[in-house]
């Protein structure tokens, strides 16, 4: 009987509750709105056919709703995809396509196409009557296709550059740092770049080291389209202070350089290959692990597994490519009168030839073992008139400065530069203590 009670009562209160509820809520009053017909200023003649123009040009380019771009067929190019394959899997037939490419407009873009490429196309009734694709960032090339003719428009596209400023302090890594900082992974990669003739990000950095940077991100058409440009930046290592500004010279050269007009491009690469460990260094003698005798090391062992890419460590020319007894597969290249560098047990060389001359980071061969050695390796020589010298101790020369004219030149540019570093710095060190 009391069970039945209970269930009773909870019923008749579930019945109540709702209305109970509702009995309590109080409607909002509607607020009455006004509406006035207010009368707009009348255009001019000149203003009405701008006005018409403008909107005309944004149906056209597909900016407004219903325009022509409500048509286009966007495709992104895929690895290993052709023009032809992107025709054929639109219905568009191969004789569109040689129509496209006998017009010979930009028949370069059509013939060498990249993974990631964009092409937009319009048709109708299984025939292309458009086709549209980005030559660079900045112009596009239109062509419209009929019965007649292939006919070609370019169109040019503003690109806007964003300047940033970055600050950021190594706890962990770099690359956190970077993305702290707000920045890309390239980007930060680009600071590193720069900097990488000075620091050696692999060994030299520390927790608590620093930098500033300026840099710049490309956009267009208020959308960002791709990193941009380190333009200054410095970096704190171990307490030391490094300046980098990028610059373009009278030649058309663009480097990065100190503040006081020094590229920071050495002449000489420290290591010509991204080694694992040095597993035997410069010594007057040593046990030879394959002749089992002492003899003298005058290079450096760099191990580092077969086929990693062997660099040039500076400027200069093959003054010999091929095999060595001892060395196996060798390189040697002469800079300039006093300096020479020697790459031993090489797996492969890379395309010199000798007498050819190279720049400073072109590969010239690959991390073998050829010759007497007992695991894949670089054994790296470097040479001073012809006197053999340890590569990581020996003073490597000093680049240039920028010539006196130019010289002033630089400096009018970076002296505002320097000066926004510093005093975002300053601020930054405020902030901190």
């Amino acid at each position: 009987m009391l069970a039945s009670v209970v269930v009773a009562l909870t019923v008749i209160a579930g019945l109540v509750m709702p209305t109970f509820a509702n009995a309590m809520r109080h409607d909002p009053v509607a607020t009455p709105l006004t509406t006035l017909e207010l009368p707009l200023p009348s255009l001019s003649a000149d203003q009405t056919s701008a006005a018409d123009q403008a909107t005309a040009g944004l149906a056209g380019a597909g900016m407004l709703p219903g325009g022509a771009a409500d048509d286009w067929k966007i495709v992104r190019v895929r690895a290993g995809q052709s023009l032809a394959d992107i025709f054929h899997e639109l219905g568009l037939s191969p004789t569109d396509l040689q129509r496209v490419v006998d017009a010979k407009v930009d028949n370069g873009a059509f013939r060498r196409i990249h993974p990631g490429d964009e092409f937009a196309f319009k048709s109708a009734e299984g025939r292309l009557t458009a086709l549209r694709f980005d030559r660079d960032d900045k112009t596009r090339v239109v062509l419209a296709v009929d019965n007649k003719e292939v006919r070609s428009e370019i169109v040019e596209r503003e690109l806007e550059r964003r300047v940033h400023v970055a600050h950021g302090t190594i706890t962990s890594s770099l690359f956190e740092a970077g993305d702290s900082a707000g920045m890309t992974d390239a980007m930060t990669l680009k600071l590193a770049q720069a900097f990488g003739y000075d620091i050696d990000f692999a060994q030299d950095l520390r927790e608590g080291d620093s930098f500033t940077v300026i840099y710049n991100d490309v956009y267009r058409e208020g959308e960002r389209l791709r990193d941009g440009d380190i333009i200054a930046a410095t970096f704190i290592n171990a307490g030391k202070r490094f300046t980098a500004f990028r610059y373009e010279s009278a030649d058309g050269t663009v480097s990065f350089y100190s503040e006081d007009g020094r590229p920071l491009r050495t002449s000489f690469l420290r290591t010509p290959v991204e080694f694992t460990r040095i597993s035997s260094r410069f010594t007057s003698g040593r046990m030879h692990p394959i002749l089992g005798k002492m003899r003298a090391h005058r290079g450096v062992d760099y191990a580092a597994p077969s086929g990693t890419p062997i660099y040039a460590a500076g400027d200069g020319k093959v003054l010999f490519r091929g095999v060595q007894n001892g060395y196996g597969n060798v390189v040697i290249l002469q800079h300039g009168g006093r300096y020479s560098t020697l790459y031993g047990h090489m797996s492969r060389f890379g395309n010199v030839k000798q007498g050819q001359h190279v720049n400073q980071g072109q590969l010239i061969g690959y991390v073998g073992m050829t010759g007497l050695a007992s695991g894949p390796h670089l054994h790296y020589e470097f040479r001073l008139d012809g006197q053999h010298r340890d590569p990581l101790t020996v003073t490597l020369p000093k680049p240039e400065p920028l010539p006196g004219t130019e010289l002033a030149t630089f400096r009018s540019l970076t002296t505002p530069l320097l000066a926004r570093l510093k005093l975002y710095e300053g601020t930054r060190l405020a902030k901190a203590q």
